[in-house]
Formats: C-alpha cells, structure tokens, sequence
C-alpha cells in the first residue's frame, strides 16, 4: 500500500470511529432529557402542592383561630357512624395503632380476610405505618383493603387539651390539624394515595376538630358497634358484639394486637353474618369524597 493509499484509509478509520462515538453518546444522553424533565415536573407539582396545602392550613387557622368547642364524644353531627343506606351492607375497619404497646400485627386476621374475600377499610397510625412500611405498600395494594388515617400521635382531637381513657387529647388547632395532616402526607406518600377518612386514638373530638378535618380533605368516620373493645373482648363478646350489627353498620375492631381473641371471633361472626344475608363493604364504596 502506497503511502496515499494509507492516508485515506486512516481519515476513514477516523471518520467512522467519531461517528461510532458519537453515536453511543447520543443514545446513552437522549433517554435521560425526558428523565430529568420528568423529575423537574415531579419537583414542581411536589412543590406546588406544598404551597397549596402551606395556604389551606393558613386559611384553617384564620377560620378556627378562635373558636370554642361546644361538644365532645364519639358522636356528633359530622362524625360518620353508619353508611347511609339501607342494604344490608357491614363495613369492617381495622385500627393499627402504633406506640409501645401497639406495634403488633394480627396476620390471622388479614389471612381470614384475604382467603374468604373479604373487603376491610384499615385505619393505620403514624407509628405503625413506620414499623410497617412495607407491608402498608403490600396492603394498599390489595384491592380488598382501603388505607386511612388513624394519626399522627394516636391523640384525641380537642382544642384545649381535654383527655379520655388517660390518652392527653391535642391542647390547640394547631395540634389538630398536625394530628391529622402529618400522617395524611405520610400515608400518600406510603401508598401514592391519600386517605379520605379519619379515625382519632380513642375515636373522641370536640365539634372544631370534627370541622377542621373535614377542611384538611377528611371525613370523621366513627362507628356504629365496637367491636372488640381495643382488642380486649374474649372471642364470644367479639362474636356477640358484631352480631349486633344493622343494615350500614360500621364495626370497629383492631389488627394490631395478635394477643387477643379478635380473629376468633371474627372467624365465628363472619360466617353467621352471611348466612342472614349481609355483605361487606369498603367505606369509599358507599361515602362520597368530602367537600371542603
């Protein structure tokens, strides 16, 4: 080969080689411009619903700032303690506590639950949600379950502090709407979707907390019969006690302490429900989304 022959040959080489490259690098940087604008747009949505979440709690503390309570208990206008309908319809909820003492989980219930169909709204505390992350995600993505907001502290919701069962309630609104907003923002966060219903520890409230939580995007649901007492009733009182229930009972029951005789006697309420005729239910299916 001449040595012109050898010149061309090595511009070639040179030629194709920086087209090979080039070619690499647009193929390993063209996929990553969609990925960092689709990152920039998840920052600013994130962002933007911030601000707008920082403005409706501004606006709640205008709005309740210096409101007084005039009622407390489990029951009030405004607290949900029955679907409203008149089939014959049971909604189950599950309370999961978190602390101490609450951390446990009854998977002999969910098992019960998965394997006979049955459909359960689960009402999971701050704490629990961090011992049990991943199962929260497992979950919420069964479509049997509906995952809601039981607190941040497991506190009752009162504007001065007022207690129950030695369980020291929030002592001011902005306590309430902490209560209620932190494990809400955990939960979509968890799940990637958020809650629709609130259940405080012990289920009790003063007439401004039942409002504020409506305007934070939640419904209060209460219930109709208690079934298992914080998971102290033996497995008849359990049975007994869910066997009370009426066409759009909400029954109250807890899936965080394996220790207890709940499934027991859920296992025996079950069945006999069905046999008179009821079906159960997920809260959303029969309540409409709040309006603030």
């Amino acid at each position: 080969m001449n040595k012109s022959k050898k010149i061309v040959t090595i511009v070639m080489v040179v030629v194709c080689s920086s087209m090979i490259v080039a070619g690499c690098q647009s193929d390993q940087t063209s996929p990553s411009q969609p990925t960092e604008q689709k990152k920039a747009d998840t920052q600013t949505n994130q962002k933007d619903k911030t601000t707008s979440d920082d403005n409706q709690i501004q606006a709640i503390r205008s709005q309740f700032k210096n409101a007084t309570p005039t009622q407390w208990g489990e029951k009030m206008p405004g607290i949900i303690s029955k679907l409203p309908t008149n089939e014959k319809v049971i909604a189950l909820t599950f309370d999961a506590c978190g602390g101490k003492h609450g951390d446990g989980y009854d998977i002999e219930i969910m098992q019960f639950l998965q394997e006979n169909q049955i459909p359960a709204t689960l009402f999971l505390n701050s704490r629990w949600i961090e011992t049990h992350t991943e199962l929260t995600k497992q979950l919420a993505n069964n479509p049997l379950f509906e995952i809601e907001n039981h607190g941040s502290e497991h506190r009752p919701l009162s504007m001065n502090g007022r207690s129950v069962y030695g369980i020291q309630g929030t002592k001011n609104l902005d306590g309430i709407i902490q209560e209620v907003i932190v494990n809400h923002r955990l939960i979509e966060k968890t799940t990637g979707k958020a809650p629709r219903f609130f259940r405080s520890g012990t289920a009790y409230y003063d007439d401004i907390a039942v409002q504020v939580a409506k305007r934070l995007g939640e419904q209060i649901a209460g219930f109709h019969i208690t079934g298992d007492a914080g998971a102290t009733f033996n497995q008849a009182q359990v049975k007994n006690a869910m066997l009370q229930a009426k066409p759009g009972s909400i029954i109250l029951l807890h899936m965080n302490q394996p220790r207890g005789d709940t499934a027991e006697g859920i296992k025996e309420a079950i069945p006999l429900l069905k046999q008179q005729g009821y079906r159960f239910v997920k809260m959303d299916q029969y309540i409409s989304a709040p309006s603030s």
